[in-house]
């Protein structure tokens, strides 16, 4: 960390010379923020945003829990076996978005977002009975894209030193929703089974996405920015993951044109998963939809960095690390470690 600062300025030196004297790096939000800018009538962008998430460990009802406390817990699910005797211990994903803008009036800005997620978890097989020995260790993933979504962006109101949008958006659901993999059995044999509603790339459901965000210009350097995102099932296919919001509040500060420094509080609170999917039926936590949801407090540090690569306007690079500050999530759950997110744009 105490090399970034030096590396930013020089970085900086170079990166300034060659950018356009109207682009700057402060007037898009942290890359992990969506939907947060406008553009004028007949500008459009396009962005490629990839993100890296690890979770490991668990928490029940809001605090860490062992694997012999999970050990201990009933099997919502069935009579055999009686406890729970699957556990998560490590689960990673890692998200790819592709998406473009387009304003074709000044007050409305459309825009197009696909996104390819991989999901890889690691699980330990405990005996049903006894001792509950350690049977052994195994691993599922999964992989598609997930989903798809149209919307636009309404310019409410701007001034010198302050901007209003509103967003709304419809997301479709793409990728399967009932992919199997091959597990370990508490019965020490290997099964080919419909993976847990936490693995799978897609619930098939349809949702409304509303928002609206606001951006302040504090000072010459300084900006604050705030957006709040909620997003509805609108209708489903069996199940479905629960209802989301998630309010951001950003400061970014301008070290020169070429460079702004983030930092970011995000709020989240998603419902339980509605309906199921009887296929799904295993000892794990995961198989349980009321495993699912719950609210998190997350901290980010990031930068925007604008330089001249390719021909035309000055092509953008995000970074921004975020790690949670609190996780009240429902029942039982893996918990949050940190989520890595890098993007590039580019406006025509």
């Amino acid at each position: 960390m105490k090399f970034l600062l030096p590396l930013l300025f020089l970085f900086s030196s170079h990166s300034y010379a060659d950018t356009k004297s109207n682009s700057r790096a402060i007037d898009h939000a942290p890359i992990g923020v969506m939907g947060d800018h406008y553009h004028k009538k007949g500008e459009a962008m396009f962005s490629v945003r990839h993100s890296y998430m690890k979770m490991s460990g668990n928490r029940y009802n809001g605090d860490n829990v062992s694997s012999q406390d999970i050990l201990a817990i009933p099997n919502p699910l069935g009579n055999m076996p009686a406890n729970l005797s699957v556990v998560p211990v490590e689960m990673t994903m890692k998200m790819t978005m592709v998406g473009g803008m387009y304003a074709p009036t000044n007050k409305i800005t459309l825009m197009a977002m696909g996104m390819f997620m991989s999901k890889d978890m690691d699980l330990n097989t405990y005996q049903p009975m006894m001792n509950r020995d350690l049977l052994g260790t195994f691993s599922t993933s999964s992989s598609d894209i997930t989903d798809i979504s149209l919307g636009a962006l309404i310019k409410l109101q701007e001034s010198d030193t302050s901007r209003w949008h509103g967003q709304l958006a419809v997301q479709k659901s793409v990728g399967s929703n009932d992919i199997k993999g091959v597990v370990l059995t508490p019965m020490n044999m290997q099964m080919s089974m419909t993976l847990p509603y936490g693995m799978q790339p897609s619930d098939r459901a349809t949702k409304l996405v509303v928002g609206i965000t606001n951006v302040t210009k504090l000072t010459e350097r300084w900006l604050w920015g705030n957006q709040l995102r909620k997003k509805f099932t609108i209708s489903d296919d069996d199940w479905a993951f629960g209802n989301h919001t998630e309010l951001n509040s950003w400061a970014q500060y301008e070290l020169n044109q070429a460079i702004a420094l983030s930092s970011r509080l995000q709020i989240t609170h998603q419902g339980k998963i509605s309906g199921k999917n009887p296929m799904i039926m295993a000892p794990v936590q995961t198989a349980n939809p009321e495993n699912y949801g719950g609210s998190e407090v997350t901290f980010g540090l990031g930068v925007n960095i604008v330089m001249k690569i390719l021909p035309g306007e000055a092509d953008r690079f995000g970074l921004e690390v975020t790690k949670p500050l609190a996780q009240d999530k429902n029942g039982l759950q893996m918990s949050s470690d940190y989520k890595i997110s890098f993007g590039y744009q580019k406006s025509f």
